[in-house]
């Protein structure tokens, strides 16, 4: 297949610890099998600025993150699958899988054997890329399949859904990631019943995702813990039955003990903190389910008493993109944001691709939920 390099721009990360530089890079390299997308809207994770400070070791620099894009096709391969997809057509993109493991044959594609290379070393299964720097160094630039911080980026078939709601894709780029890793969770892995407790650690956009997944299941007690009393007043008003600062509460077990009447049945992680989860361990009853959700930082380190687990038949569980066919489940969330279910417009703020380091920093210092840069 003979493709015409094509100039764009985008936000590099030239080297470890670097952070985001926006830059010109060429993309060389299309196969059969990828699609060209250009990016409308692209929304910020906390995946991706810790793929800055080295989280991932099998990410190479210099590397162009960004995994919750939402753009419009503009080339499509002779060899994509899905033969309705069409240039001009609008694309909500997420993350990357095989299509061939016995996980992803099993319809569990977020279990991908070949998920980390595919998705954070941001290559291609053959370890090469599609785009360059103009000085000529190679990009890694396949993150999650997609790269959406490039402004056009060469595509996974796989990280590509169809979006029905073109007059929705700025709220929908969110649908991607975040939101589907926390409303997946819930909904596809974990799958509590209306008598269970459900405990959330973090309210940014995965636990407020969680919040109104829970929400919608009518679960009668959906407890969430933070140290922002402005993100637990979101929570709240999004579903959380009760709330609890971290920081003015002592003893977060306890609390939790006594709310539950003997501990949550179920609780997810989304902080990506090794002491919360050690003390969420403490916080779900016999036979609770503790799921592990947040990206971890750099140095993350996990103590876990086997005896404490055996004794009192506890589970702990990774949970990796809410365990979805994101070609099924963020049609889905289309679904529950059109009917009510999931009031998007009061998660997400935008900024311009140029403005991206205070969209970064507002995040960081928690004062938005979902950060969505606009292409211009």
């Amino acid at each position: 297949m003979e493709f015409t390099p094509i100039e764009t721009e985008g936000l590099v990360m030239e080297e470890l610890n670097s952070g985001f530089k926006h830059m010109p890079v060429v993309l060389d390299d299309m196969r059969p099998d990828e699609v060209l997308v250009e990016m409308k809207y692209t929304g910020i994770c906390h995946t991706d600025l810790v793929a800055s400070a080295g989280a991932y070791t099998v990410l190479d620099f210099p590397a162009v993150p960004g995994h919750e894009g939402a753009g419009v096709v503009r080339a499509v391969g002779p060899e994509v699958k899905d033969t309705s997809l069409k240039v001009g057509a609008s694309v909500i993109l997420s993350f990357n899988h095989c299509d061939s493991c016995a996980n992803c044959s099993a319809g569990h594609p977020a279990c991908c054997s070949r998920f980390e290379h595919l998705n954070l070393a941001a290559k291609r299964l053959d370890n090469s890329n599609s785009a360059k720097l103009t000085d000529g160094r190679r990009v890694s630039s396949q993150f999650f399949g997609q790269s959406s911080f490039l402004k056009l980026s060469v595509v996974s078939q796989h990280s590509v859904i169809q979006c029905p709601y073109p007059e929705n894709l700025a709220l929908y780029a969110a649908l991607g990631c975040g939101f589907q890793t926390g409303a997946g969770t819930v909904l596809n892995a974990l799958k509590p019943s209306v008598d269970d407790s459900f405990l959330i650690f973090g309210a940014g956009t995965v636990g407020i995702a969680a919040i109104m997944a829970a929400r919608y299941l009518g679960l009668r007690q959906i407890i969430v813990v933070d140290i922002v009393n402005e993100k637990l007043e979101l929570a709240k008003e999004l579903g959380a039955t009760q709330v609890v600062n971290s920081r003015e509460v002592k003893d977060i077990p306890c609390e939790i003990q006594k709310i539950t009447d003997g501990g949550a049945r179920f609780a997810i992680d989304c902080t990506g903190v090794s002491a919360v989860i050690d003390m969420m361990i403490d916080c779900v009853c016999c036979r609770g389910t503790v799921g592990v959700v947040g990206s971890p930082d750099p140095n993350f380190v996990l103590k876990l008493d086997p005896v404490h687990l055996l004794h009192n038949n506890k589970t702990v569980r990774g949970i990796c993109q809410g365990d979805s066919i994101a070609q099924e489940f963020i049609p889905r969330m289309m679904e529950l944001h059109r009917s009510g279910n999931f009031p998007l417009e009061k998660l997400c703020s935008f900024y311009d691709v140029k403005d991206f380091e205070q969209a970064i920093n507002e995040v960081r210092n928690g004062k938005i939920i979902k950060p969505i840069l606009k292409w211009s």
